[in-house]
């Protein structure tokens, strides 16, 4: 009877273990994924901040080439 006992207690602390370590890596993969995401977001935001200020200069160059194109235009028209 004894024996009985500490086979069927050994065996529920066996099961016990098995159940937290299963918990414990699931703990671990969503923690995985979720810095994942933060640093697929991070990088996105650092190249799409990239990309607006790219944007932004490729604009005010061409406003200023324009501007020049238009005067010396107009110099040589009424010169």
């Amino acid at each position: 009877m004894r024996m009985r006992q500490s086979l069927a207690q050994l065996e529920r602390d066996f099961l016990f273990q098995v159940e937290m370590e299963q918990k414990h890596q699931e703990r671990v993969a969503r923690s995985v994924a979720l810095r994942s995401r933060q640093r697929w977001h991070a990088r996105e935001q650092k190249r799409c901040s990239k990309r607006f200020y790219i944007l932004t200069i490729s604009l005010v160059l061409t406003g200023v080439l324009v501007t020049v194109a238009m005067f010396a235009t107009l110099y040589m028209l009424l010169s």
